[in-house]
């Protein structure tokens, strides 16, 4: 019993973690960060960086204006190619935190399960956890594939010479979102784990619950 007690606990911390990671990568404004390595202007170089987030982008020395709003009706006069970015833009911010509310459900369940020790909604709450991880993981991969068409669509508008000394990475806050997304995959295979012990032991009906 001490063995699913440790397991339960560890389940409910990696839920916790995932939580707290996705909610500070959301709100956080270094996904993706843009620098200028012009060594003939070593004066604007802090001027023309940038970082940005889901919802702004910050220029210069943390002058920061909001992105444009995926969800406007006045984004319908764009052009094809920036509508489909559009496009990426609002599944992330619909996909993202709809993660962050699965993870609530997902803790709740959890909790319920690991009182009741009850295998089925313990292998319930374990597949729960490992589709939102697979969700989240899938919002991720929605970033950065609008980043970088981003990217391409700004130099194809302004042309390669223009962009030819910038240079594009992935913040801090994108590795907080893949930390939240593993923590909440473990969640649900150490769920998983506590069902399995519980079946080979025999003892789904066990008066003794464990309480995380």
């Amino acid at each position: 019993m001490a063995r699913l007690g440790a397991l339960l606990l560890a389940a409910a911390l990696s839920a916790l973690l995932s939580f707290a990671l996705l909610a500070a990568a959301v709100a956080s404004d270094y996904w993706y960060l843009l620098e200028v390595a012009d060594a003939g202007n070593r004066s604007g170089h802090g001027q023309l960086s940038s970082h940005s987030g889901l919802w702004r982008i910050c220029e210069g020395h943390n002058s920061c204006i909001p992105l444009i709003d995926p969800f406007s009706s006045e984004s319908l006069d764009a052009s094809a190619s920036v509508q489909h970015l559009i496009s990426l833009h609002r599944a992330v911010l619909v996909v993202l935190p709809v993660s962050l509310v699965l993870i609530v459900c997902g803790w709740i369940c959890g909790l319920l399960s690991s009182l009741a020790q009850n295998i089925p909604l313990l292998l319930f709450t374990g597949c729960y956890f490992l589709l939102g991880g697979t969700l989240t993981l899938a919002g991720l991969i929605t970033y950065i594939s609008y980043s970088q068409l981003a990217f391409e669509e700004t130099a194809r508008q302004y042309g390669p010479q223009h962009v030819q000394d910038v240079c594009i990475s992935f913040g801090w806050s994108l590795a907080l979102a893949c930390g939240s997304c593993a923590a909440e995959s473990l969640s649900g295979v150490l769920l998983l784990a506590v069902a399995r012990a519980l079946s080979l032991g025999g003892q789904p009906g066990d008066p003794h619950s464990v309480v995380i």
